[in-house]
């Protein structure tokens, strides 16, 4: 059986009987989970094994890749600097960075960036891995590519090329790159166990991935056998010239290693951040409050932040999705702990989010990549943090 370490505090032992559960029950095979509640931990949970193959244990101190979730830091480091005065979410993109103007993008405001409404999800031509990490070649590549539909008309999840458009955005206005402002800024001020951009010094704390994919691959069963509220989506992913697939194929080869230490040491702020779960909770806990004197931005930006830009079908997704400026909000397929959270999902399973309504700051994180629909680890979390503060 596997030992659960940490701490729970009196009123919050359901999280710790969910947390035990996902790894009887829902498949974790190393995991860790932690709650703030007005600004204090009161679940900070880890167990299971970091690294299959060697046997390693889940220590306090592993680090796990969090794909997406990576998307909140990113999306805290840009109102920052918009606080700060440094940044107009308003204003054209073109304004910081000229070279995005080309192709009919000149007019393209920031916050459409970040909200997964400037129709950037893919490139005409993908470009060589290398050439991909090494930014610039990246950048420049978005900068010169065509929207695939009329910015500001539909919104589609940007998977990989949010990280680079929005990224260059804050290298631009802070003359720091994305991971290094948020080291400075944010990690540093906070303590946080968490990177976009992995230090060489840090590599043998990571985790190693474990990926599971659904047991029945609806792709290649008969069009008529897909289940009817599916079918759209499964044409899609059978599509290889999709918004669905091209926006995960912006590199040659598409697939990209997240376990190697090439991309683990890049940048790459949609999608290779690398922390804590404790580090994502605490994050988002000094976005709703203070935390040990901290407070990462005011109130009113935090509501800014966070109102919704753009809802409904996913042009990528092919599902209904909800966006504020950078953060996702809750649908009916990721409720969080209410209506008023926001945060952000990673491939797999991981989720991190604040409630301001009820004070929550979650973070779980875990090395067991699960795909399809039938990943119940972080709703099972979420309900019974929803329990433990009814």
């Amino acid at each position: 059986m596997t030992t659960i370490n940490g701490e729970v505090a009196p009123g919050f032992e359901p999280v710790r009987e969910a947390f035990m559960a996902n790894f009887t029950q829902h498949g974790d095979i190393g995991a860790a989970v932690c709650v703030y509640w007005h600004g204090r931990p009161v679940v900070d949970l880890w167990g299971g094994v970091a690294d299959p193959e060697t046997g390693r244990p889940w220590t306090r101190d592993t680090l796990q890749l969090v794909y997406s979730a990576t998307k909140g830091a990113t999306a805290t480091a840009a109102h920052m600097l918009a606080e700060r005065g440094m940044l107009d979410l308003d204003a054209p993109v073109a304004k910081y960075w000229p070279e995005f103007g080309a192709n009919g993008k000149a007019d393209i405001p920031v916050r459409w960036l970040l909200s997964h409404q400037a129709g950037l999800v893919a490139l005409d031509e993908p470009l060589p891995l290398p050439q991909a990490l090494a930014w610039e070649p990246m950048a420049a590549a978005l900068a010169a590519q065509r929207p695939l539909w009329t910015p500001g008309t539909a919104h589609g999840y940007h998977g990989r090329t949010w990280g680079w458009l929005v990224g260059e955005v804050i290298r631009r206005v802070s003359g720091r790159s994305p991971g290094r402002f948020f080291a400075d800024e944010i990690a540093g001020p906070l303590a946080l166990d968490f990177f976009i951009g992995l230090p060489a010094s840090e590599r043998s704390r990571v985790s190693r991935m474990v990926y599971r994919r659904p047991a029945v691959d609806l792709t290649t069963v008969p069009a008529e056998a897909v289940p009817e509220e599916l079918r759209e989506q499964v044409a899609a992913w059978r599509d290889p010239n999709s918004f669905s697939n091209r926006a995960f194929a912006v590199t040659d080869p598409a697939v990209i290693d997240f376990d190697s230490p090439e991309v683990q040491a890049a940048e790459l702020p949609s999608s290779n951040g690398i922390g804590t779960a404790r580090a994502l909770a605490r994050m988002y806990a000094a976005l709703i409050g203070e935390v040990d004197g901290v407070r990462v931005i005011t109130p009113e930006t935090l509501a800014s932040a966070t109102r919704e830009q753009a809802g409904g079908k996913d042009q990528v997704m092919v599902i209904p999705s909800r966006f504020g400026t950078g953060y996702m909000l809750p649908t009916e397929g990721n409720v969080m702990t209410g209506p008023n959270a926001f945060g952000h999902t990673g491939r797999g399973g991981s989720l991190a989010f604040a409630d301001p309504q009820h004070g929550i700051a979650f973070g779980y994180v875990m090395n067991h990549i699960i795909s399809g629909s039938d990943d119940a680890r972080a709703a099972a979390l979420t309900e019974a943090v929803r329990k433990s503060v009814a």
